[in-house]
């Protein structure tokens, strides 16, 4: 089978996602990606682990797409771990020492620094488990039916 993910059509980020998703699946991670947590904010990859732990990964492709990025803090209410995810050209000396750090392409990716640990409540826990369980059926019932989405 023809691998056209890779294409002209895939952006840089994508790609890197991709290489994420493979591999926190290796680790038993379930994942999806652009998932809004709340209003205003849209995660690159979320990662669901088998224990119920949620990973939150941002991809950046480029210098200008990091320091682009003015929303990243947000995200780490929503989260058990965050992490970068970068290609090895990225200068990592940008990434705050504070995070995870995932060097990534698109067929794979390694973890080099894991992120801290900082627990979700109980109740955010549920919601979230509820946002991925329904992002991920949504993105599954678009592909089975592409049509039947209104």
């Amino acid at each position: 089978m023809p691998d056209d993910f890779t294409s002209e059509s895939a952006r840089p980020g994508q790609l890197l996602a991709r290489g994420v998703c493979r591999h926190l699946l290796a680790h038993d991670f379930v994942s999806v990606e652009e998932l809004v947590p709340a209003r205003g904010l849209r995660v690159d990859v979320m990662g669901l682990g088998p224990k119920g732990e949620i990973w939150i990964v941002e991809c950046k492709s480029s210098r200008a797409d990091f320091l682009s990025d003015g929303k990243w803090q947000g995200y780490l209410e929503w989260c058990d771990r965050f992490f970068w995810a970068v290609d090895a050209e990225f200068p990592v000396e940008l990434l705050p020492d504070e995070t995870g750090l995932i060097l990534a392409d698109a067929y794979d990716a390694e973890i080099l620094r894991m992120g801290p640990e900082t627990r979700l409540a109980p109740a955010r826990r549920k919601v979230m488990v509820q946002k991925f369980a329904r992002h991920a059926a949504l993105r599954w019932h678009a592909t089975r039916d592409p049509g039947g989405m209104r």
